[in-house]
């Protein structure tokens, strides 16, 4: 037994800050949340309901403080950055909350659930005993439950099953956008021996849609290894293996030439504080400016480059249309055409949303773009 702390009933020896100490059923919520928030890690030995109680409750007193904050007055882009140090500071406080996992992952707690084929699809094969934060397990559960039933993309007529640490496609509008442009000249001439690039691919969702479409040849290519597992499984699952080829790259593009290069880029320019949020946060812009750069170089003739984007970076004052349309005109290109969608997410009608203005503005639109006619094909170091 390990002594208990007498300002903390339920806490074992004295905390201090950067400390990991024992905590179990009689520690209340309010003393947990201080600890954490004075740097002191809880090592949870209660009951795994019971951690998990604890956990919300921690949540609904952080996210007071972060209501309090929120409220400031000041620009959308204010806004914009008081939520993400919110978001960042609420990580760190409820990541303190630590559960431990034996060699074969067992959770080993009053009425804990059976976890380890939701970690060994998450993390791999175990290695030894761990400690992970409570929250990061209930995310690999939740995230495995996904991948088993799958996520339902009308455009495709089935399901996709992302995998953990992979950007789910719950938001359908930019999926549909791909499904329903015009394909290329080049691609509707000769689609069973077109080749297309979906470049971040994911889960696969556009790379499906477009071998669904009758494109011969789809290579995708992502910096993420789980994005690219991810892929290959779901291109198996839907029938389309001999379509789609899941290829690691050292760069965005792969060496060969296409008919058709379609980018959903990370839709805001700024740093990624945890793995799901590469699918949202580009920071400096780096991809998208890395897609249009090379776009000319890497498309066959009568070929386009397709553009999914949201434009909430520039209602969140962080990005302007007219920035934009200078990064399209430097490459060498030209919008021949666009596509919109409206937002049809949660969040775009939650009125208390500090972001809600910028939100309910949103659209999501497929850029058409092709080199301009001055624009010369520059020769590559690999095959067509």
């Amino acid at each position: 037994m390990f002594p208990e702390s007498p300002a903390f009933p339920g806490v074992s020896a004295a905390p201090d800050e950067g400390s990991v100490v024992v905590a179990d059923d009689r520690l209340r919520a309010a003393a947990a949340h201080r600890l954490a928030c004075a740097g002191t890690s809880l090592l949870w030995r209660g009951d795994f309901h019971n951690g998990r109680q604890l956990l919300a409750a921690m949540k609904r007193r952080t996210d007071r403080t972060d209501g309090r904050q929120a409220s400031a007055v000041g620009s959308l882009a204010d806004a914009f950055r008081r939520e993400r140090r919110a978001r960042a500071r609420r990580a760190q406080v409820l990541d303190r909350l630590l559960v431990e996992l034996t060699d074969d992952y067992t959770v080993a707690l009053r009425r804990a659930p059976d976890v380890r084929e939701a970690c060994r699809a998450a993390y791999g094969p175990p290695a030894g005993t761990s400690t992970v934060p409570l929250r990061e397990l209930l995310g690999v559960i939740g995230a495995h439950q996904w991948r088993l039933k799958g996520v339902e993309v009308p455009a495709l007529g089935d399901r996709i099953h992302p995998h953990y640490g992979v950007f789910a496609p719950v938001r359908g509008e930019y999926v549909d956008l791909v499904a329903q442009a015009p394909l290329p000249p080049a691609v509707r001439a000769d689609p069973g021996g077109a080749v297309a690039f979906d470049l971040g691919v994911g889960t696969g969702v556009l790379a499906a849609v477009l071998a669904r479409r009758g494109v011969g040849r789809v290579v995708a290519t992502d910096a993420n290894p789980r994005a690219l597992a991810c892929a290959e499984d779901n291109a198996r699952r839907l029938g389309l293996g001999g379509r789609i080829e899941v290829a690691a790259s050292p760069g965005l593009y792969p060496t060969n030439r296409a008919d058709l290069v379609v980018c959903n880029p990370p839709w805001l320019p700024g740093r990624a504080v945890a793995a799901l949020e590469m699918g949202v946060y580009d920071e400096d812009g780096a991809m998208l400016r890395g897609f249009l750069a090379g776009l000319v170089e890497h498309l066959r003739p009568g070929g386009e480059g397709w553009l999914v984007l949201s434009d909430l970076a520039e209602h969140l004052g962080l990005r302007t249309r007219a920035e934009l349309l200078e990064l399209i005109e430097t490459a060498g290109l030209r919008v021949v055409g666009t596509a919109d969608a409206r937002p049809r997410h949660r969040r775009a009608r939650d009125a208390s949303d500090p972001l809600h203005a910028a939100r309910a503005a949103e659209t999501t639109s497929l850029w058409r773009l092709s080199p301009t006619p001055q624009v010369e094909r520059q020769p590559l170091h690999g095959p067509e």
